[in-house]
């Protein structure tokens, strides 16, 4: 029988012993990505991030694991739930401190129990509902989980569903023009004629990881990052030390997108990529330039995919303009666990109902599709 203990900080986890459990390389599961938010101020109790990792252990060895945190909001989770949590306080009931067990920050499906078989991971989900229990929790909540984690378990985990944008090759692009001749006229059209505004500002492009990021690159960076935020009237979370930690930690899956104008960096994306995926994740500008976020957000990235053997790349959460540059509609899963019965009985219809709701209108994203009904593709690449 395994050992839980549950761990305040990933740091006190070796993170070969941590790495050692993941089945890919994802790096937002990452020990360097996720010790990185620790460690640079990034996750903070007074954001309501409270370290409470569930791990598993045999003879001293880490055999599961899971990042989690004791959360006193919902703040940076992508999975909203503000509502329960007002039904829990209009019946007087408290819905925090819930646990979380997600990627900070980061709405990046992927696996969220790491074991080192099947039956490991079905013991760390007893193991987690144990803990819960015991320590009276409110809820446990698994967010854009993996298809084996959803598949693991059971009827009592509750299921939400979302939708994202993920760009996909079919296998048959091997540049833009191959990607653009699979779109219908219209929209092939205008992604050109965004590119072509973009290309007569005068604005240029360079695609950049590992040693190729110097200090006046990730200075630029992290100020274009402050400045989305600060546009919107929102505290930005991650500290100039993530970013440094993160391209210092993980360089070869770091891909730092920069607009160049008159010899000035005027905007910048910060993607991370796995073997098969690229990931975009932080965006900003200095200047307002008609279609420069959509060139440094979505273009420069497939792109980089084309050139890279790259299948899939997803830019971020929310956004359906996305759908007419070529980014397609897909179902993100999410499980739940709720203490109260009651409360259960009645979120389980909520969430039935919503799922439905989300399929309806996944469905109705499907009728605006850019891509024409078929095609048989003749390379457009030199």
């Amino acid at each position: 029988m395994s050992e839980l203990r549950i761990i305040p900080a990933l740091s006190d986890i070796p993170a070969a012993a941590w790495d050692a459990l993941r089945n890919d390389d994802n790096p937002f599961l990452s020990h360097a990505f996720l010790a990185g938010l620790e460690q640079s101020g990034s996750l903070r109790p007074d954001w309501g991030w409270h370290g409470h990792h569930p791990t598993l252990w045999q003879d001293g060895e880490l055999v599961a694991a899971a990042p989690g945190y004791l959360k006193t909001n919902s703040h940076g989770e992508f999975v909203f739930d503000h509502a329960w949590a007002a039904a829990y306080q209009h019946h007087g009931q408290h819905y925090y401190p819930k646990w979380l067990l997600a990627v900070p920050y980061s709405p990046v499906p992927g696996p969220r129990l790491l074991a080192r078989t099947p039956a490991l991971r079905a013991e760390l989900i007893d193991a987690i509902l144990t803990h819960a229990r015991a320590q009276q929790l409110s809820s446990v909540h698994i967010n854009f989980l993996s298809a084996d984690d959803d598949a693991a378990l059971d009827a009592s985990w509750l299921r939400r569903e979302d939708v994202q944008y993920h760009w996909q090759n079919p296998g048959d692009w091997h540049c833009f023009d191959d990607f653009l001749n699979a779109l219908n006229h219209k929209k092939r059209k205008n992604i050109r004629a965004e590119r072509r505004m973009v290309a007569a500002s005068g604005v240029q492009f360079r695609r950049l990881s590992g040693a190729q990021i110097g200090a006046s690159e990730r200075k630029a960076m992290y100020g274009f990052y402050l400045r989305t935020f600060i546009d919107k009237g929102n505290s930005p979370a991650l500290t100039p030390a993530f970013f440094e930690h993160l391209i210092r930690a993980i360089p070869a899956q770091i891909v730092l997108i920069l607009a160049e104008l008159d010899g000035q960096l005027i905007a910048g994306a910060l993607c991370l990529r796995s073997s098969d995926r690229l990931f975009g994740r932080y965006w900003g500008t200095a200047m307002d330039i008609p279609g420069l976020h959509f060139e440094t957000c979505y273009y420069q990235g497939i792109e980089y995919c084309l050139e890279h053997g790259i299948v899939a790349f997803e830019p971020g959460a929310q956004g359906e303009h996305k759908i007419a540059r070529g980014f397609r509609p897909v179902r993100t899963h999410s499980r739940h666990w709720i203490s109260d019965p009651a409360f259960a009985q009645a979120l389980a219809s909520w969430c039935t109902q919503e799922r439905a709701a989300i399929s309806r209108y996944r469905e109705q994203l499907l009728t605006h599709s850019p891509f024409r009904n078929a095609h048989t593709l003749t390379t457009a690449c030199p």
